[in-house]
């Protein structure tokens, strides 16, 4: 079975997701070949920047977020993956919290799995989401999250980036994408996919989907030693006829990963898409205090993890208790 056998299932749950949402992301992100600056906020910039990795003739738009506190000193770097049919700009909410709290991050936007799924004929939205969940691109989504920090660390914005302190993230196919830039490793057929970029030091994965095809998850993920951060919901669960994945998944993704610091935060509410920017089936409520809470733990958790007291993560858990249905730092 081959890498894309192992995400058929991820394909299907995302495609269900998507699939709801169709009436909302239908709009186009096509965007001019160009830096876009964005209108200023306090504290820090935020521009769209259209790049192309020339090796393989692949668009690589990002959204950067950088926080004037890069001017004084270095800052940490968040690179983050968006889940299939989104786009760079659709979990700007983290990126405004991290650039106020003086974390840089670039959201990488993927242009095999991104918005432009949703245009073209309904009659094959199927076949475009399949092939978007397929090998060749659950590759190339790494590699594109490889290029963007590539480009950041050579730019301008490189002698300002803290190196020991450069985290990965995303949300859904973008928690896969990831877990294979922090290495996750798949054998098949005798061969190994190894994609891991050793400079990431940690990693922050929402709502990740497992290795379906593989009973037992360790040989994949017990090579990860870097800190990691799992976010789910209880309600975290899409179902389509025959397929299926939930918060069950999650955990055993979470019990599955080496390394000796990670830590798993499980909300009592919210579907699979309350981690996005907009509110699709949540409540305001629900979808405010889910993304509130989300934003401060990925905090207290990058500090955490390069050197600061466990304080602030247990100050975490206290104060958002009864959000909680189950949390599990170790």
């Amino acid at each position: 079975m081959n890498l894309a056998a192992i995400l058929r299932r991820h394909r299907w749950v995302a495609l269900l997701s998507v699939l709801l949402l169709a009436p909302v992301l239908v709009a186009s992100t096509h965007a001019p070949v160009r830096a876009v600056m964005q209108e200023p906020q306090a504290g820090y910039s935020v521009r769209d920047l259209e790049w192309m990795d020339p090796e393989r003739g692949r668009a690589v738009p990002v959204k950067l977020f950088w926080p004037d506190a890069a001017r004084s000193g270095k800052v940490p770097l968040v690179v983050f993956s968006h889940g299939i049919g989104s786009a760079r700009d659709g979990y700007t909410y983290l990126g405004h919290y991290w650039a106020r709290h003086g974390i840089a991050s670039i959201h990488v936007q993927h242009v095999g799995s991104d918005r432009a799924l949703w245009q073209g004929n309904p009659l094959t939205l199927v076949s475009r989401f399949q092939q978007a969940a397929g090998e060749a691109e659950a590759v190339a989504r790494v590699r594109d999250q490889r290029f963007a920090l590539d480009q950041v660390l050579a730019g301008e914005w490189g002698t300002h980036v803290d190196r020991a302190r450069i985290v990965a993230a995303g949300h859904s196919y973008g928690a896969n994408t990831t877990l294979m830039s922090a290495g996750a490793r798949v054998v098949r057929e005798g061969k190994a996919i190894d994609l891991r970029d050793p400079r990431f030091s940690a990693a922050i994965v929402i709502s990740a989907p497992p290795f379906y095809g593989d009973d037992d998850f360790r040989p994949i993920l017990s090579g990860i030693t870097i800190p990691t951060l799992h976010v789910t919901t209880a309600d975290d669960i899409i179902r389509i006829p025959g397929f299926g994945s939930g918060v069950d998944d999650r955990l055993k993704v979470f019990e599955a990963i080496g390394g000796a610091h990670k830590v798993l935060a499980v909300y009592r509410h919210g579907t699979h898409n309350v981690f996005t920017d907009h509110r699709y089936f949540d409540s305001r409520e629900v979808s405010e205090q889910v993304k509130q809470a989300t934003e401060a733990l990925s905090l207290a958790f990058i500090d955490t993890a390069y050197g600061q007291s466990t304080a602030e993560l247990a100050r975490w858990q206290s104060g958002h208790r009864a959000l909680l249905a189950r949390y599990d730092a170790r």
